[in-house]
């Protein structure tokens, strides 16, 4: 694990801007919705990842973040159907009380299935289950959020050969989860917004 604060600490074997992901995953709770705005907002209308996010989104309450997150991103924002193709340069959310899953086949699955982590969506979920469509094209980020949920997917995520970064609690409105996921060892990086921002942007662009 590398923390962006302590600039003594080893460089990534190999620059992100040269690593080539299918991928990126995107999750959080509380006060992550700027954060997310943030992040997509810094994606080139050329980027080649398919990116999925979820919050916790439950089913009777408003949602507000397809428009937010349409409104910040140069890149087409849908909540997607069940049996719809993961898009490259396309950012799919999960709908307010579904889980999102990626299938093998790289297709979106929505599930009413109990709330894991107290939570429907869940990251976990998401994150687990794109771990083994894409395996070591998969970047995972967790963000701010009030619970651990997401803790295990990073560490599948890892596991199964992809890159695992958590926002530094710092500068996080709620640190429990980026916190619970530092805990377990299941980060590669701990990085400010602002230098994750930096480095999606710097990822390989759509040819």
């Amino acid at each position: 694990m590398r923390d962006d604060r302590d600039s003594a600490a080893a460089p990534p074997s190999a620059p992100y801007s040269a690593r080539v992901f299918d991928a990126l995953v995107l999750g959080g709770s509380a006060g992550c919705t700027e954060v997310m705005s943030q992040l997509l907002a810094a994606l080139p209308a050329d980027f080649a990842l398919a990116v999925l996010v979820v919050s916790h989104l439950p089913a009777d309450t408003p949602s507000y973040l397809l428009e937010t997150l349409s409104y910040r991103c140069a890149l087409p924002v849908i909540e997607p159907d069940s049996g719809e193709a993961v898009v490259a340069g396309r950012v799919h959310i999960a709908p307010p009380g579904y889980h999102m899953l990626v299938d093998d086949d790289r297709s979106i699955v929505l599930s009413v299935d109990a709330s894991v982590r107290f939570s429907r969506p869940s990251i976990d979920v998401l994150f687990e289950s794109a771990a083994h469509a894409f395996a070591s094209g998969l970047l995972g980020i967790l963000l701010s959020g009030a619970n651990d949920d997401g803790t295990h997917g990073l560490e599948v995520i890892r596991a199964l050969g992809g890159v695992a970064w958590v926002q530094d609690p710092q500068t996080a409105s709620s640190a429990t989860m980026p916190r619970a996921a530092i805990a377990r060892g299941a980060v590669d990086d701990v990085l400010s917004p602002t230098l994750m921002a930096q480095r999606l942007a710097a990822l390989p662009a759509s040819t």
